[in-house]
């Protein structure tokens, strides 16, 4: 399928690989492929993002991530749902803090016996398939966590390749014969989750997105 990519889709991903790096995750998850979307500059994602004015927001968004991670990946409509039964969400996460340091309920990471963030887990994804890989080339066949983040490469979170999968469907969907940022994109907003209430908190949604991507009118992206 990567072969399909465009030039920015290839760079998404790729980006995306190097934000789970800079920030020590073991895996490449959907924020780190919303954040390299983010980065993107003239292509047909950034366009997008530019007309439903999140070109001027990204702090608000990276700050909106970085609540969820420390909510342990959840949504707020999760931290709602556990409200209504009577769970606290956030005393929980101030509780386990105080004891083990912020961030601590982050998802992908740990803390070594020195105290120090670290990573977690291994070089599987999870699901015993041993995880698809993108990244710079280097390290060794078979070395340790600590290689893999010096290498660049990083397996996929099962989540994060769903969402590859579904920009090969939304490009079908609108026969477009390559996948494309714009794609990667708009599957993100389809895919319930962190990213799309994110986005969907900023006026992004998949409708918004569909209407400046593919609606008519001097907006529709080229």
């Amino acid at each position: 399928m990567f072969e399909r990519f465009t030039k920015d889709a290839r760079a998404v991903v790729l980006g995306a690989v190097d934000h789970a790096e800079r920030s020590s995750a073991d895996k490449v998850t959907e924020e780190h492929l919303l954040l390299a979307l983010l980065d993107r500059r003239a292509s047909r994602a950034s366009f997008a993002l530019a007309s439903l004015g999140l070109a001027d927001n990204r702090g608000s968004v990276e700050q909106a991530l970085a609540d969820a991670r420390r909510r342990g990946g959840l949504t707020r409509a999760d931290a709602d749902a556990l409200s209504d039964l009577g769970i606290d969400l956030a005393r929980i996460v101030s509780r386990v803090e105080e004891a083990h340091g912020t961030g601590a309920l982050e998802p992908g990471r740990r803390r070594d016996d020195s105290g120090a963030d670290g990573e977690a887990g291994g070089a599987g994804d999870g699901d015993g398939s041993g995880g698809e890989r993108f990244g710079r080339r280097g390290g060794g066949r078979g070395g340790s966590s600590g290689r893999a983040r010096r290498s660049g490469h990083r397996p996929f979170t099962r989540d994060a390749k769903d969402v590859l999968t579904r920009s090969l469907r939304v490009a079908q969907s609108h026969s477009d014969r390559h996948i494309g940022d714009e794609h990667m994109l708009l599957a993100l907003a389809a895919r319930p989750g962190v990213p799309a209430e994110v986005l969907a908190d900023h006026g992004v949604t998949y409708e918004s997105l569909e209407r400046v991507l593919y609606g008519a009118g001097e907006a529709r992206a080229s």
